[in-house]
């Protein structure tokens, strides 16, 4: 493997754990602004169908990790921070349109 798709992949696999770690930090605020348990919050995400904001709103943090990569000069991790990021957009849209 190329040392450019392996850079790539590891940026895409960071921009996917830190925003799966956004989204449950974002549930856990929901959750102890409303007084309810972090898996009421997230069930309640998933029944109403809004559960694309919450998806959104944890891509956040790869906003960090996109220039913490650019900061110390890795160019194709930043770039698989945003393939994350736009995969996350993706899923998104899709869950807001079905």
């Amino acid at each position: 493997m190329k040392v450019g798709v392996k850079e790539l992949l590891i940026g895409l696999i960071t921009g996917l754990l830190v925003n799966a770690l956004g989204v449950l930090i974002c549930l856990f605020i929901v959750s102890q602004i409303k007084g309810l348990t972090l898996a009421y919050a997230f069930n309640f995400y998933i029944e109403s169908g809004t559960s694309w904001s919450v998806l959104t709103l944890g891509a956040l943090p790869n906003l960090l990790a996109f220039f913490g990569f650019l900061k110390i000069n890795r160019d194709q991790r930043a770039r698989g921070v945003i393939l994350a990021t736009l995969l996350t957009a993706i899923t998104a849209y899709i869950i807001y349109f079905t």
